[in-house]
């Protein structure tokens, strides 16, 4: 049989990057798949993988593919700029030795019961932020509902690392902006850019401050004490912690954020849900999980590090491959019941969701996130009372960190404070 590359195949090509597509990519998808079952085309781009099975069985293929950020830089010209430096030392884009011994010394505050520990901080977090945007009692109001989530996440991660929590005010514009860069939109970097440049000093100020006015030697290490600590036994340079601390900054702002945000989007028009939510602190954690594969904000590259073949179609090495993990728990090949939005669904091992991603590089957040997801629906279920979108919402670009920009919605406060879950 002849093995036949992407370039040789008939392939639909993805609009990606067109307003449109951040809007309906489900459509795009479905043309896709009526000429491909598994492969689209990005003109000029690379290859999309958009079926389900594809994406989980070559996602996880590390010895043959590569973190594409080093190659994205030099695409879009960004070389020598603070965003394109960042880009190419981060957590992900360093040598696999550097790469899981700064992962394994983190791991320890990442775990389950790490998460499970962090709720109470969570639960009076997101409080904190009710008590401002729907205060008990009170007539019917309006908010946009994904500039309230902007500030949930964030809250949680500066906590995490003991930064102050004015920084959210400072950088929450540039966490924003930032979040679009893998939306490959030139016009936008000189914005990112300036943004790349207030992160990475504030980051460098929160580590400065903290070898200054180290805690007691009897305190829990939180995540900063930890970064200051493997850098010194492991001598890893103060560049590198400053970038961890960024990457951990940056990718704790969007993707939560637009998870919880469409999450209400969803729940809008499904209030016996929501009304669960409020009421059964346990099913807010089945209904994170649905919403999980039935959206993320992720697309995820890699380029070919070793050309190999993959159910007859033979991919060159450095190809780059997109993978929309956004859209994977919708592919009717793998989930016929996929439109239905299904807390109660049964979960087969092998049809998981993929919005923490495979392999070596899955994730290290996404106990916490899902704690924190669960944490901030159960009480936005009690505190905003039969929430109504307001007015239509936009759409950030598909592919990046793709989701709802601006979720306008009315509700009717809550007329007392519910009981924290036991």
């Amino acid at each position: 049989m002849t093995m036949l590359t992407p370039n040789e195949l008939e392939l639909y090509a993805m609009p990606l990057g067109e307003p449109a597509m951040g809007e309906d990519p489900w459509s795009e998808f479905d043309k896709a798949r009526a000429v491909h079952p598994w492969l689209a085309k990005w003109e000029g781009n690379g290859v999309v993988i958009h079926e389900y099975r594809a994406m989980r069985e070559l996602f996880g293929r590390d010895d043959q593919l590569r973190p594409p950020y080093a190659d994205v830089v030099g695409h879009l010209g960004q070389e020598g700029t603070p965003w394109g430096r960042f880009t190419q030392e981060q957590l992900i884009s360093l040598p696999p030795e550097q790469h899981m011994l700064l992962r394994r010394a983190l791991a320890a505050r990442f775990t389950p019961r790490n998460a499970n520990e962090l709720r109470p901080m969570m639960r009076e977090t997101i409080s904190g932020l009710l008590d401002d945007w729907a205060p008990i009692g009170g007539e019917r109001r309006k908010i946009d509902f994904e500039e309230f989530a902007s500030h949930f996440p964030i809250s949680v991660m500066f906590t995490l690392v003991g930064a102050p929590q004015e920084g959210i005010r400072l950088l929450r514009d540039d966490l924003e902006v930032i979040g679009l860069a893998h939306s490959y939109n030139l016009d936008l970097f000189p914005r990112i850019q300036e943004g790349i440049v207030r992160v990475e000093q504030f980051a460098a100020d929160c580590i400065t401050e903290r070898r200054a006015n180290p805690r007691r030697s009897d305190h829990v290490e939180d995540l900063l004490d930890i970064l200051v600590r493997t850098g010194a036994e492991n001598g890893v340079s103060d560049r590198q912690l400053v970038d961890l601390l960024m990457f951990f900054f940056i990718a704790g702002y969007d993707t939560s954020k637009n998870v919880l945000t469409y999450t209400m989007h969803t729940l809008l028009d499904r209030p016996e849900i929501y009304e669960r939510c409020a009421a059964d602190h346990d099913y807010c954690r089945k209904v994170i999980e649905e919403a999980l594969r039935w959206f993320n904000p992720s697309t995820v590259a890699r380029y070919v590090d070793t050309e190999f073949t993959y159910r007859d179609v033979t991919f060159p090495k450095d190809t780059m491959l997109f993978f929309p993990l956004s859209i994977s728990g919708r592919d009717p090949g793998t989930f016929p019941e996929g439109w239905t939005f299904d807390p109660e669904r049964t979960v087969e091992p092998d049809k998981r969701h993929l919005a923490f991603a495979l392999g070596r590089h899955m994730c290290l957040g996404q106990y916490i996130a899902r704690a924190q997801l669960q944490e901030a629906l159960h009480q936005v279920a009690q505190r905003m009372r039969e929430p109504a979108l307001a007015a239509v919402p936009g759409w950030r670009p598909f592919p990046g960190a793709w989701g709802i920009r601006g979720l306008p919605i009315a509700f009717t406060p809550a007329r007392e404070m519910e009981p924290e879950p036991a």
